[in-house]
């Protein structure tokens, strides 16, 4: 697949809406929990659902892309994500407005993320997927990280776009009715451009193709990959939680209100979005790095960035140690991809498509439900934990061979090139260091 080409460039509108509207929504929900009276653990605990969804959703997403192809998966994602980013602006404006209690309009809104919990994998994994399928290993790593940049991108348009959207008639909600109208407009553009082109995926040698991708989880090949994965999402997803709260509660010693802090909150979130995408628009393509590189400087970066948020409390300190954190997740989270997306064959890409994806709703399960009591608790804690989790990663990367020499050559790919794909060259000795 040529990077340039309109499908990817389809594709990479796919990843960018989906991140933007959930980080606008991230945006303005601590100021919705607020505004409801409600606990912050709450606040944080009310969405696991959804995550769990996401979690036990994702590998189903992955085996239907094999069957029913990749573009009809995307548009059933797009689908979920419109009617999640409605049905939760309906319910906040009905809590809002009071025209329901406050805590029915929540109920309404978890609810609401959990229909995004079913369905929102869907895209991204099909999405992976598709890109895999049309690119060989050498260009897999910066297809990858130019695809995961769309989700860098996103952090940054959601957060800076949402105040624009807290308008009179539909206060706090607005950029939820927003996104979901950005949200129908894509899936538009991918049922009428998007090439389904499926490219022909046999059965590997060893077996059926339906059941290529089962038990992958504990295949050696990628188990490392996952292990490093659960941990830099797991920590990168309490970064996020805390980061409304952490804000609101550093202003509202200079007497700025929980409603006020909105613009406070998104010029954090353009800070650390900001910071994702000089790592993957302009770092990675500039020095090359492979994923063995990438895993390492991911994951010293995102502990030195909790450690700032440890040691230098207050606002601007909040906004450098999230940007940091935010850079070191840059670099990891193509690594990792690239890495288990290069160890396994042709016929195992959704499964391992689906794997990967099932991170981002494990990593929003419990970690951040955790980070939120342990903040309520005492303010540097969830960064004391953060950092216990990421040094164990950085760790990883050094003492598992596999994650320190990178993925190993697969000299035997099963597929059979569908007219088109152009065969995927050998990489040379150094080519997965």
């Amino acid at each position: 697949m040529n990077l340039r080409s309109p499908a990817f460039a389809i594709l990479f509108a796919v990843s960018l809406i989906a991140a933007a509207g959930n980080m606008a929504l991230q945006s303005v929900l601590p100021a919705i929990g607020r505004e409801f009276r409600l606990s912050d653990t709450l606040v944080a605990g009310a969405f696991a659902i959804s995550a769990l969804m996401w979690t036990v959703a994702s590998p189903f997403w992955a085996r239907l892309s094999d069957r029913l192809g990749r573009k009809k998966v995307i548009l059933v994602g797009l689908g979920g994500f419109v009617v999640s980013m409605s049905g939760f602006g309906l319910a906040a404006t009905s809590g809002l407005e009071q025209w329901l209690g406050a805590g029915v309009a929540f109920a309404l809104m978890a609810v609401a993320r959990t229909i995004y919990g079913v369905f929102g994998s869907a895209a991204p994994i099909a999405s992976q997927a598709y890109v895999a399928d049309r690119t060989s290993p050498e260009q897999r790593t910066q297809a990858m990280s130019l695809l995961a940049s769309a989700q860098g991108l996103g952090t940054v348009i959601g957060p800076a776009l949402a105040p624009f959207f807290v308008l009179p008639l539909v206060g706090l909600a607005g950029p939820m009715y927003a996104f979901a109208l950005f949200g129908a407009a894509v899936l538009f553009v991918v049922w009428r451009r998007l090439p389904s082109g499926e490219v022909k995926r046999t059965p590997s040698a060893s077996g059926r193709h339906d059941d290529a991708g089962k038990g992958l989880w504990k295949d050696p090949r990628v188990r490392a990959y996952l292990l490093y994965g659960l941990l830099i999402t797991g920590a990168q997803a309490v970064n996020i939680s805390v980061l409304g709260f952490h804000i609101i509660d550093e202003l509202a010693l200079t007497g700025i209100a929980a409603r006020e802090a909105q613009p406070f909150i998104g010029i954090a979130m353009l800070a650390g979005a900001a910071a994702t995408l000089m790592v993957q628009w302009g770092l990675i393509p500039l020095l090359r790095l492979q994923p063995a590189d990438l895993m390492r400087w991911g994951a010293g970066l995102a502990l030195a960035g909790n450690l700032m948020s440890i040691a230098s409390p207050g606002y601007y300190g909040v906004v450098v140690g999230y940007a940091v954190v935010s850079m070191g997740v840059g670099f990891a989270r193509p690594g990792f991809t690239a890495g288990s997306s290069l160890s396994v064959g042709p016929h195992e890409q959704g499964a391992i498509a689906g794997l990967m994806m099932s991170l981002a709703g494990l990593s929003f399960l419990a970690p951040p439900v955790i980070g939120v009591a342990l903040y309520e608790l005492a303010e540097p804690a969830p960064f004391v934990a953060n950092a216990l989790m990421l040094a164990a990663a950085t760790a990883l990367c050094f003492l598992n061979a596999r994650l320190r020499l990178g993925p190993p050559d697969l000299p035997d790919r099963d597929e059979t090139p569908s007219p088109g794909t152009p065969p995927a060259s050998q990489p040379g000795p150094e080519g997965n260091r």
